[in-house]
């Protein structure tokens, strides 16, 4: 692996690393990409289940959404997209109500009477307005849409959160709280944004596409910490003790590749247990979010993402959340955004810049809690203040 041959390194092929990979090689540049794992994609893995024949997604369900036609341009310019209609529900006291709250679910919860109540002092409070955050419900001054907002916050903001992120909701970003919204309508889907599809043939085939030019080097099962090192002193990237002059994309966790300089960064680990044993189309929605459930917040059935009739089966998964770093936790999937973790974070970023050729990007890197729209907007940002 002989780095002179190349023009730009990046570490990590998932969006971040993929997509600059992709505009590097098109631009005519040498491009060498390290990835840790034995296959690209990061993330968005998916793979043939070989005992249902169901495509799944190994690291959990994802399905793209924007309102960016920047970033709708250039990933139908790599590959091939088909339309998709997030649905997903959430569990409470039995019943199964739409996520994001809607109208619906002040119907299924209070009494015709005190329900009307509810929407009109909804409407009338937000001016007809299709959505708002349940921070703004919870803080405003009428009784009545603080008691609604007080009721979906106790039965699934509050316990869903706590075991998501393993902390109390007044201690993360409210940034994380604003994600689900709740809807003032009796609309039933999960996004909004005018362009909401899958790859046709899943992601790992849209990633191949990407990745598939004679300047792009893919080099699979290679932890990059081993190759590379930052020296702040001089300013400098070092590769297997050679000093760097050529632009390194990173989109792992900074303090990872900073030796933990000034403490651990948390993040927040998935642990999956599938269960093969149900027919096809067993739940209503893609996903069902369960807050008071043990261990578990929801349950994905992938035979409906996307719509997928094979022999009549399907694979449920449930998610468990657990502490990155534990037995479970092997990989590092959410940043815990909090006023501790966000200061430390900028610690890393001040030190890193002392070295004006490396490039952090993507959810771990700049320790942001990304959609894939943002983390492929970003990239895009990143490659055009890149150096070569």
């Amino acid at each position: 692996m002989n780095i002179g041959n190349y023009d730009i390194l990046i570490v990590g092929s998932g969006f971040a690393g993929g997509i600059i990979a992709y505009l590097s090689a098109k631009a005519g540049k040498r491009v060498l990409l390290l990835e840790k794992r034995n296959h690209i994609a990061g993330n968005m893995y998916d793979e043939i289940d070989e005992e249902t024949g169901l495509l799944l997604q190994k690291y959990g369900p994802h399905s793209f959404h924007t309102d960016n036609k920047h970033v709708y341009d250039l990933i139908t310019e790599i590959g091939e997209w088909e339309p998709f209609t997030l649905q997903a529900r959430v569990e409470i006291k039995g019943k199964m109500t739409p996520s994001p709250f809607n109208f619906t679910t002040i119907d299924m919860y209070f009494p015709r009477e005190k329900g009307a109540k509810i929407k009109k002092h909804l409407v009338d409070a937000y001016d007809y307005a299709p959505k708002v955050t349940i921070l703004e419900l919870l803080e405003h001054t009428d009784p009545v849409i603080r008691e609604y907002a007080e009721f979906l916050f106790e039965e699934d903001y509050r316990p869903y959160t706590v075991k998501q992120w393993g902390i109390s909701p007044k201690d993360l970003d409210i940034s994380v709280l604003r994600r689900v919204p709740v809807r003032l309508s009796y609309i039933d889907q999960y996004f909004d944004d005018k362009y909401q599809m899958l790859p046709v043939g899943g992601f790992s085939e849209f990633f191949k596409k990407m990745l598939d030019n004679p300047n792009i080097t893919v080099s699979l099962s290679v932890d990059a910490l081993d190759r590379i090192k930052p020296e702040y002193e001089s300013g400098t990237m070092l590769f297997d003790g050679q000093t760097l002059n050529i632009p390194v994309v990173y989109t792992g966790a900074l303090d990872e590749l900073m030796e933990h300089k000034f403490g651990k960064l948390p993040y927040r680990s998935l642990h999956f247990e599938y269960v093969r044993s149900f027919p096809a189309h067993f739940q209503e929605a893609t996903g069902i979010a369960y807050p008071f459930a043990k261990g578990y917040t929801r349950v994905i059935d992938y035979s409906n993402m996307p719509v997928q009739d094979i022999n009549n089966r399907s694979v449920l998964v449930y998610e468990y959340p657990v502490e990155y770093g534990s037995e479970l936790g092997e990989i590092p999937y959410y940043p815990t955004l909090t006023k501790d973790s966000q200061n430390m974070y900028s610690c890393y970023l001040e030190h890193m810049q002392r070295i004006p050729n490396l490039y952090p990007c993507g959810r771990l890197a700049d320790f942001k809690y990304y959609n894939m729209d943002n983390a492929i907007e970003r990239a895009m940002d990143v490659f055009n203040t890149i150096k070569f």
